[in-house]
């Protein structure tokens, strides 16, 4: 028998003010369907949602109709349509491949996110999985517990939902077999238990028709436990804890309607704050206290944990976006590497060495991943020996930033531990991710200041410092044309330095190949020498083909604004390949020479490079004089 249903018309009617706050004051539960292909994830939710009579009146029409429409009428109708991702998709003509739906009984309300089961999906189900409380896991009683199965549980543990319930569907198809839910309870728990889920909760079901989802079937006697709604109304969100935890508020933006008023919002992601209370800043260190709470329905006396809030302090110091409030004695941790796990989700592998951005809360750096310590086979669990990550992979690799973030670990605080990655040229985000601790060179590790600054060495020179990029075409001139202009600032009296790419190759990186990592890290420690000479004060010239455009930007980056001149020679293929005066071309389309550029590894030409010289039009000499005049004066 179905629980009567949730009627709110009535309360409405006596009495809408205590209707509203009655709304307003209930706890949100968030929680993610899950599961392999066909395990009736979206079944379930329309079932849910009709039986409870929790749908729009338009909605259950809609439902209804379609139901005559295929010739269902009188019979279970399907309730996929009402809540099938995919089918939005199509409804509403763009990608969403999550669906959300928002709905509320009684006692709670509810957020739930149903997602597709299929493994090139799994970059989806780790967006819903990243924010709920609670995973469903649905396994088809025919087929039991499988890879895909173990694939999301694994998942939404590794993202810190605490509760699940194990939903053994399709009860009805296997003649509502205890022995065959025994046998699947029994399977996943082991499993279970081998990836840290201490607990969950098994329910017998059938979506299609209605068994134990709002109310006790009496087609499983054997059964004695909580219906589904039941248990989803009355499970422990643990919003105690959250608030129990030191005060933690990202800076989303700085509020300033007037030259009287300085306030920093955000959202409280734990603790509670109100006025009087001591907080630091961080990662400046800064401390004060905190003059308001403010919201738009005026000054509060306490804020707590997830609500929206702008704070004004006692004194004025410096905080902006992406900086952090918090407890003044009880501060996170500032850090520029880290131990991560991640989570691939691009069809491009990672590429160790490459610079990407990250996004962790209200902040944003660039950051480079090195080659994964591991991945894991969320099959077997084994650790397995990786050079990258490919799509829908899992590994754990150590992260490094070009500052210092504000973090916390991923199992203390999912606002300050979980990140993603994004492409720099595409945009694209390529990794969802966790900072499980920081490395402890990162705490060890410390600029020693000195007297003597970049400036007084380039006083000193009297010259301005810079690195002119050559890059081109293995075979465009880079070297010869870098060599001619060296000895034209030579013969003007500037301190120079060469840093060819063969000759770097003898030394420094003898230890690397030509894949495209070496490449990229290559690159890296050649930027890296290039700005320890410019803060010598020399001009120093590079001849690297370096071929991709995020490295070359990843170089730009480390200098001042203007020090970095990219010198693009422009020549083109045919006419490079026909000079090959080393006879690389050659070896590599005879297939001697692997992973040469312009021939089986690619070049990514400057968009908008400084300089720009054609050495099909100009000759050495020539194209010597042009960069000499573009970078004048030196000084």
């Amino acid at each position: 028998m179905t629980r009567p249903a949730y009627t709110p018309e009535a309360q409405i009617a006596e009495d809408i003010e205590g209707y509203l706050a009655s709304h307003r004051d209930k706890d949100l539960l968030r929680f993610i369907t899950c599961g392999s292909v066909d395990d009736g994830k979206s079944t379930l939710i329309g079932r849910l949602l009709y039986d409870s009579k929790m749908i729009f009146d338009d909605q259950l029409s809609a439902l209804e109709a379609d139901s005559k429409r295929v010739g269902t009428q009188g019979q279970e109708i399907d309730f996929a349509l009402l809540v099938d991702g995919l089918a939005a998709e199509r409804e509403q003509g763009i990608t969403i491949d999550v669906a959300y739906r928002f709905f509320t009984t009684e006692k709670r309300k509810f957020i739930v996110a149903d997602c597709p089961g299929h493994e090139q999906y799994t970059r989806n189900m780790v967006t819903g999985a990243s924010t709920a409380d609670l995973a469903v896991i649905l396994i088809d009683a025919r087929k039991g517990v499988l890879v895909q199965t173990r694939r999301h549980s694994y998942l939404c543990h590794l993202l810190g939902i605490r509760h699940f319930v194990l939903a053994v569907n399709k009860l009805d198809l296997v003649d509502y077999s205890q022995d065959r839910f025994d046998e699947i309870v029994a399977d996943y728990a082991g499993f279970a238990r081998s990836i840290g889920i201490a607990d969950f909760t098994a329910i017998p079901i059938s979506g299609f028709k209605g068994d134990n989802i709002t109310a006790l079937s009496a087609n499983t006697p054997w059964y004695a436990g909580p219906v589904l709604i039941d248990h989803l109304e009355t499970v422990s969100l643990d919003r105690a804890e959250q608030q129990a935890a030191p005060l933690r508020l990202p800076v989303q933006w700085v509020n300033r309607p007037n030259l009287d008023f300085r306030g920093f919002a955000g959202q409280i992601a734990s603790g509670t704050v109100k006025p009087g209370d001591a907080v630091r800043v961080l990662p400046s260190g800064r401390t004060t206290t905190v003059s308001r709470v403010v919201t738009l329905g005026g000054d509060l006396e306490q804020a707590v944990a997830g609500e929206s809030v702008t704070l004004t302090f006692a004194d004025e110091i410096d905080c902006s976006r992406g900086d952090v409030i918090a407890a003044a004695d009880a501060p996170p941790e500032v850090a520029d590497q880290f131990e991560t796990t991640l989570v691939w989700m691009d069809d491009q592998p990672l590429i160790p060495g490459r610079g990407y951005w990250l996004k962790l809360g209200t902040q944003s750096v660039s950051a480079t991943v090195q080659p994964p310590k591991y991945a894991i086979n969320v099959n077997t669990l084994d650790r397995l020996a990786a050079k990258t990550l490919d799509l829908n992979a899992i590994g754990v690799a150590e992260l490094s930033t070009d500052k210092p973030i504000v973090f916390e670990p991923y199992a203390q605080s999912k606002v300050l531990g979980g990140f993603i990655l994004i492409d720099k040229l595409t945009n694209r985000t390529v990794a969802a991710g966790m900072l499980n601790f920081s490395l402890r060179r990162a705490q060890n590790v410390h600029w020693q200041p000195t007297d003597i600054t970049r400036e007084d060495h380039a006083a000193l020179k009297n010259q301005k410092p810079r690195v002119l990029w050559f890059t081109g075409l293995s075979g465009s001139g880079k070297s010869t044309i870098a060599n001619a202009v060296e000895k034209r600032l030579s013969l003007m009296n500037r301190h120079t330095f060469l840093l060819d790419g063969d000759n770097v190759r003898h030394g420094l990186n003898k230890d690397l190949g030509f894949t495209e990592a070496d490449r990229i890290e290559n690159i890296r420690r050649v930027g890296e020498v290039a700005k320890l000479m410019a803060d010598a004060g020399l001009i120093v010239l590079t001849a690297f083909i370096s071929p991709f455009r995020a490295e070359r930007d990843m170089v730009r980056a480390m200098l001042p604004e203007g020090e970095f001149i990219e010198i693009f020679v422009d020549t083109p293929l045919e006419v490079a390949e026909a000079r090959d005066v080393k006879g690389l071309y050659k070896k590599a389309r005879s297939g001697a020479l692997k992973n040469f550029t312009g021939v089986d590894s690619p070049y990514e030409a400057p968009e908008h490079p400084e300089i720009r010289v054609n050495t099909v039009e100009m000759t050495v000499d020539e194209a010597a004089d042009a960069i000499i005049r573009a970078i004048l004066p030196l000084k």
